[in-house]
Parts: C-alpha cells; sequence; structure tokens
C-alpha cells in the first residue's frame, strides 16, 4: 500500500538484522574532537530514555521493537532511538566502548563505568523504579559489590580511584516535567514543584560526592513544547504556539527548570570546593536545532520519523513507533525527532558535536577533563 505523505513507508514488525559493528567504529560527529585522555575513561550515567542504552528492556524485558536501531547497530538495542544517543558519541569522542546498562546480566565487564538511565524515569516519586534516588542507590550496590570483588582478587574491577576519577553524568528532569503537564496540572502548578525536583538532583548529587565523586556533568533538559508528542495533545490551542509551531507554556517551564538548575551547579561549586560541576545547556542546542533546521540539512523538526498519522506531526499514542501500523522515514532522511519524543541518531550527532564543541558548557572545560 502506497505511503500517504512522502519519504515515509508502512513496515510490519519484521525486521531484517545483522551483526552489530561492535566497538570498532568511527565517531561519525561533524566535527570529530581529538580525545585527550590519558587513562581509561571511567563513566556512570544517570537518567531517562535520553541516556538509556537498554536498561529498560533489561530490567522489565519490555520490548523496544524494530525500526528501532535500524541505522548504526542494525537491530534493536532498547535505544528509543534509530540508532546512537547523545551518550553513545560522547563515549566515542572519548575512543571509549559505549555503555552497558547496568541491569545487563549478560555482556563484558563493567570496565568503563555503568549506565543506570532508564525509560521513563523521573526524580519523583523517589521510590518508584527507576527514579533518580533508586538509581543512586544501585549505584552504592554496584560500587560495593565491585570493591569487594576488587579486594579479592577478582579482576576487570573498578577500584576506589576508579571511581574517585571517574565522570558522574546526570540527565533527568524532562519527565518530571512533562508528566505534571499530562496530569493536567496549571502552568503554575507545574513550576510549583520544580524545587522538589532540584532538591532530589542535589540530595542525589551529594550521595554520589560523599562516595567520592568529584567530577560532574549536568545536562539541563531540552524544549519539552517541541516534541510531536506535546504538539498532538495540545496542538488545537494555537495561541499557545510560538513562531517556530512550539507549545511556549512547555517550553517556559523547561526554561525555569534549567534556570534553577544551572544556579544548583553554582551553589554545588561553593559548596564542594574540591568538585567540577560543568552545566550543559542542552536547551539551547536542541531549539537551535528546531528554530534553524534547513540550515544545518535537517526537514520537518515537529513530525516523527516513526509513528503514525502523517503530517504535521505523525504521532499516534495508540500507535506508536516499533508496533503495528506504523509508518517511518526511509532511511537518511534528515528528521530532528524519530519517534514523537526522542531524537534521531542524525540529530543526536548534532547535538554532541555542539556539547563537544564548549560553547554551550559553564564553566568551558572539555567533555574529556576527567580522564586527562
Amino acid at each position: 500500500m502506497d505511503s500517504p505523505f512522502p519519504h515515509f513507508s508502512r513496515h510490519c514488525l519484521c525486521f531484517s538484522l545483522t551483526a552489530i559493528l561492535g566497538f570498532f567504529v568511527i565517531v561519525s560527529l561533524p566535527h570529530p574532537v581529538l580525545s585527550l585522555c590519558k587513562r581509561s575513561p571511567l563513566i556512570f550515567s544517570f537518567g531517562d530514555s535520553n541516556s538509556d542504552t537498554g536498561g529498560l528492556v533489561a530490567g522489565l524485558g519490555f520490548p523496544v521493537n524494530p525500526p528501532n536501531g535500524r541505522t548504526f547497530f542494525r537491530r534493536s538495542t532498547g535505544r528509543l532511538s534509530d540508532g546512537r544517543l547523545i551518550l553513545d558519541f560522547l563515549c566515542q569522542s572519548l575512543n571509549a566502548s559505549l555503555l552497558r546498562p547496568y541491569l545487563e546480566s549478560l555482556g563484558p565487564p563493567f570496565s568503563n563505568g555503568a549506565n543506570f538511565a532508564v525509560v521513563g524515569s523521573s526524580t519523583l516519586p523517589r521510590s518508584e523504579p527507576f527514579a533518580l534516588n533508586i538509581q543512586v542507590l544501585q549505584f552504592l550496590h554496584f560500587k560495593s559489590r565491585n570493591l569487594q570483588l576488587s579486594t579479592s582478587g577478582l579482576g576487570n574491577m573498578i577500584n576506589e580511584e576508579g571511581f574517585r576519577s571517574a565522570l558522574y553524568l546526570i540527565d533527568i528532569g524532562q519527565n518530571d516535567l512533562a508528566d505534571s503537564f499530562t496530569k493536567n496540572l496549571s502552568y503554575a502548578q507545574v513550576v510549583k514543584r520544580i524545587p522538589l525536583v532540584l532538591a532530589e538532583i542535589k540530595n542525589s548529587i551529594k550521595v554520589l560526592y560523599d562516595q567520592g565523586g568529584r567530577k560532574f556533568w549536568v545536562h539541563n533538559t531540552g524544549p519539552l513544547g517541541c516534541l510531536p508528542q506535546t504538539l498532538t495533545f495540545v496542538h488545537k490551542n494555537l495561541k499557545a504556539v510560538d513562531r517556530y509551531g512550539c507549545i511556549s507554556t512547555y517550553n517556559d517551564a523547561a526554561r525555569l527548570f534549567n534556570e534553577g538548575l544551572l544556579h544548583l551547579c553554582q551553589d554545588l561549586r561553593n559548596e564542594m570546593k574540591d568538585a567540577t560541576f560543568v552545566y550543559v545547556d542542552i536547551f539551547a542546542i536542541k531549539y537551535d536545532l528546531i528554530a534553524n533546521s534547513s540550515n544545518y540539512g535537517f526537514s520537518s523538526p515537529l513530525m516523527a520519523c516513526c509513528g503514525y498519522g502523517g503530517p504535521p506531526y505523525n504521532y499516534n499514542i495508540q500507535v506508536p513507533c516499533g508496533q503495528p501500523g506504523h509508518q517511518v522515514c526511509s532511511e537518511g532522511s534528515r528528521f530532528v525527532s524519530w519517534d514523537g519524543v526522542h531524537y534521531t541518531e542524525a540529530a543526536n550527532s548534532f547535538v554532541g558535536s555542539k556539547i563537544l564543541s564548549l560553547n554551550y558548557s559553564t564553566p568551558r572545560i572539555r567533555f574529556d577533563f576527567f580522564c586527562h
């Protein structure tokens, strides 16, 4: 059956899988950065689906079906994208292997760190799997077990010095905001919850600091009001749309959260003078990409590549990407949004290159500073 709109095709769940390309890769960032690491980099990642490299699948067995993973990996890896995430590009900029999910029981050792990020995670409620607090508790168990095994003489374990010199990457908060809007809270009610979210992030960082962590890399949240999912839910209220077609209230809430997160990082620098905190303005990078998408070679910045319904957003909560009936753009298409919430590999590569440029970091410190 012909696709109802150009460059899209209807797919069933059948998918031709090829072998994973593994670790022997060339970094495909638009402007590759030469790593200055003098020791093997160790990274511990905490967050949500923007950083989940397979935690949801490993932890709950939840299927993430093709065409997820069709680019680069040529199979589904549990990432909600057609290929690599921002985290993957950052790891590859260090010539390091990609981070394994902490919950993955089979695979190579966690010799370069672990990824605790899981799809759907938020900071609140703090006892709900896999909230940030739970991820930090998992890290504490991971560290304790590593040190026990390292002391007993088992090889390929991370020692105390490894945990001290590691980078602790935090990218969370998007779901706290988005879920609040989904519950029909008013803008004022959503904003009122922001200090509670920031307090959870601060508490988690303090725990990691008390465990010896001294190097932190903190991402703010992106423009929620530009996500096809958001636009599908509230697009009828045209007065709420900015000049790029994004929902202003959602983006305003994200900006307030980000402002609070920036101040939090400043406060932490003053409190923990022997630690480094780098704040990265992901919102500015992504909003620039959407506002100037054609200049960067992207098309239809507010429409999902993989979804259902066609223009303007190609998103339908009843027919998500990977489920029967979904429609997907052709490989090689330059879409920003993959499934209405998450970004394509091409967009993630763009964001990764901007992060590595230092232009969006406060202070302007190289990503590889922790492994010099």
